[in-house]
């Protein structure tokens, strides 16, 4: 597949040869790279050079990791369009459901075998909603990532996975999430079909606004809402800065992670809160975490948790390692921000463990 740029316009091109499409990115032979023009001379310049598009795709390989890489062959492509081999996407997804699920058990005093439960069924629901979230974003930016060179080679990017395949796989994981949103409370299914407008259309917008991350933010976080009338309670004092508060952790933890790709964004004209706020993100990010604890603690209050040894010691922890990590990231430096990226989810589930922690001791009547 060629890219050519003309007026700041990307247009698809496909080559065909030996019975199939030759994709930058992938097979050795006959291998085509991305190319551009400038506007001052028709001459083609590689956007990525053989030796970038090489390492691209020998990264994408070896990070494949145990399970994805012995699927079979023809399953891989889409095992990467759900982002099976890199979890901490469905992790960051599924730690504000177990907040809510674990403070809504608490006040309930639900039985362990309902808390369970639920947790594994949202457990299961983020990891298939993830999934189609990545789906959508992959295929509305298909274009985009072939200017990426971290991107270039997922699956519709690279031509491993037609756009039109891409779609029906969206069309079934989106079945299956409604199937497991079935399996809660009648309570829970408006305000989950509620989310999915967000859902659909956050990769858009990147395109038109420096802030996708509020788009992303504001789905991404709807467990933190759900959990609550999954275990039998509405609560709004509590569900609304418990959402609040995880939304401003998303906004932080994704800003870090979209300064991987600031340069490649610029010349892409993709926009994100890492290009916005430039040298002044440390600081905002201080705030915005700043608020967050304090809108986790409200939730804390409302729900009579706030002062159970678990909760205030886990947002005791939660607190020192979200300064922690704004101190010591270094945002021009791509693995650096990675690895401070990943770091929420161990982060989250102290948290967690903190909630379930008051759960049991409540559950046994010693809190």
């Amino acid at each position: 597949m060629f890219v050519w740029q003309r007026n700041s316009l990307l247009l698809g091109r496909s080559i065909v040869g030996s019975g199939g499409v030759v994709v930058a990115g992938i097979n050795g032979i006959g291998r085509k790279r991305f190319m551009s023009s400038s506007s001052s001379s028709k001459e083609l310049t590689p956007v990525f050079t053989p030796k970038e598009l090489e390492v691209a795709r020998k990264e994408r390989l070896d990070g494949l990791g145990p399970f994805v890489s012995r699927l079979p062959k023809k399953w891989i492509p889409y095992a990467e369009l759900m982002r099976l081999e890199k979890p901490v996407g469905s992790w960051l997804l599924y730690l504000p459901c177990t907040w809510s699920i674990l403070m809504g058990a608490t006040m309930q005093g639900a039985s362990l075998g309902a808390t369970a439960g639920m947790l594994g069924i949202f457990g299961v629901g983020a990891l298939v909603m993830r999934g189609a979230g990545c789906t959508i974003n992959d295929y509305l930016d298909r274009k985009l990532d072939q200017r990426v060179i971290r991107s270039v080679e997922r699956p519709i990017a690279s031509g491993r996975v037609s756009p039109r395949s891409a779609l029906g796989f969206l069309g079934a994981q989106t079945l299956v999430g409604m199937g497991i949103l079935s399996l809660l409370p009648a309570q829970c299914w408006w305000l989950g079909l509620a989310s999915l407008p967000i859902v659909f259309t956050y990769p858009l917008f990147k395109r038109f606004t420096y802030y996708p991350q509020a788009a992303l933010s504001a789905c991404f976080n709807w467990g933190a809402l759900l959990g609550f009338p999954a275990m039998g309670i509405v609560s709004w004092p509590t569900m609304i800065p418990l959402y609040l508060g995880s939304y401003l952790w998303c906004m932080t933890y994704d800003t870090i992670y979209a300064h991987q790709d600031k340069k490649f964004d610029i010349k892409a004209g993709i926009k994100s809160t890492a290009l916005a706020w430039g040298p002044r993100t440390k600081s905002i990010m201080k705030v915005m975490s700043a608020s967050q604890i304090t809108l986790l603690a409200v939730a804390g209050l409302n729900s009579g948790l706030l002062w159970g040894p678990g909760f205030i010691g886990g947002l005791g922890i939660f607190t020192y390692r979200l300064l922690n990590m704004i101190k010591k990231v270094d945002l021009d430096n791509p693995k650096n921000c990675w690895k401070y990226f990943t770091a929420n989810i161990n982060t989250g589930l102290y948290f967690t463990y903190a909630l379930a922690l008051d759960y049991v001791l409540r559950l046994f009547g010693l809190l």
